[in-house]
């Protein structure tokens, strides 16, 4: 067991109390959220987490409240004491053919597959996924609520960050490593100078409608 693992006792975060509340009702609880709706480039991944119950994992919180290095080391806590660990990818293309929201409940729906356990209940971000024949709680801002959707969201922001490094390796003029996908200055600015490279997201405004050099030829 990780030393940044402890049992749970009084002065456990409201998030895992929340979870542990639901266990009374649903034994196996599956926490699901994503990393990628608003990038212009790369996929959006999500991940679906289920917790081992009595256990807290010091520091885990929304993965956008932690920094790179204090998420990569909650990343493999969750790795190494969850009850299983399920993980969704929907590339760039496919956003462009069905939009961002079918894409992120199809990546949803990979993750859940991808676990290897079925579970009770499945505790999502915010999202009802209606192709899933799974009992579900969608919970807004659950990321802040469940530890298991917590978990979840470290889970893809981690695995999505890492993809778009190696795009970055392929796709180096865009600068991917730094800004992920997200629509930056910068990356607006590399948008412009060299056009959209095969990772963007045509059916993004921010990606179309910037103008090219070749508008002014």
């Amino acid at each position: 067991m990780s030393s940044r693992n402890s049992p749970l006792n009084e002065n456990t975060p409201p998030i895992f109390s929340n979870d542990e509340d639901l266990r009374r009702k649903y034994r196996v609880i599956a926490g699901i959220d994503e990393a990628g709706r608003g990038p212009l480039a790369g996929p959006v991944v999500a991940a679906a987490v289920i917790l081992l119950p009595g256990l807290v994992i010091r520091g885990l919180r929304d993965s956008k409240k932690t920094a790179e290095k204090e998420r990569k080391e909650i990343f493999w806590d969750i790795v190494r004491t969850a009850g299983a660990v399920g993980v969704g990818i929907v590339e760039a293309d496919t956003i462009d053919r069905i939009n961002i929201l079918q894409s992120t409940k199809r990546a949803m729906k990979f993750a859940v597959e991808d676990l290897g356990v079925k579970p009770d209940i499945l505790f999502i971000d915010a999202v009802a996924l209606p192709d899933v024949d799974l009992r579900q709680k969608s919970v807004i801002r659950g990321e802040s609520v469940s530890a298991s959707i917590a978990a979840a969201s470290i889970i893809a922001k981690v695995v999505r960050d890492d993809i778009m490094l190696d795009y970055h390796k392929k796709y180096p003029g865009y600068n991917f490593k730094g800004h992920k996908g997200y629509p930056t200055k910068k990356h607006i600015e590399c948008i412009k100078l060299y056009g959209p490279c095969p990772i963007h997201r045509k059916s993004f405004r921010n990606v179309m409608d910037v103008p090219l050099p070749l508008d002014s030829v």
